[in-house]
């Protein structure tokens, strides 16, 4: 491929790229952090949640 159709589909690439984005965040709806289970919970208390990992047997 020649180095303009190379730096074409480079910069198409990027432009998808971005509107996809733009369009996620456009229609999504805000992420509440406060809602969000515990990463780590390292002697918290709290068990962890979220992962395949963590469901009780």
């Amino acid at each position: 491929m020649s180095g303009r159709g190379t730096q074409a589909l480079r910069w198409l690439f990027w432009l998808a790229a971005i509107a996809f984005v733009a369009w996620d965040l456009a229609i999504s709806a805000p992420v509440n952090l406060r809602l969000e289970p515990p990463m780590i919970t390292a002697g918290s208390g709290v068990p962890a949640t979220g992962g395949h990992c963590a469901m009780p047997r």
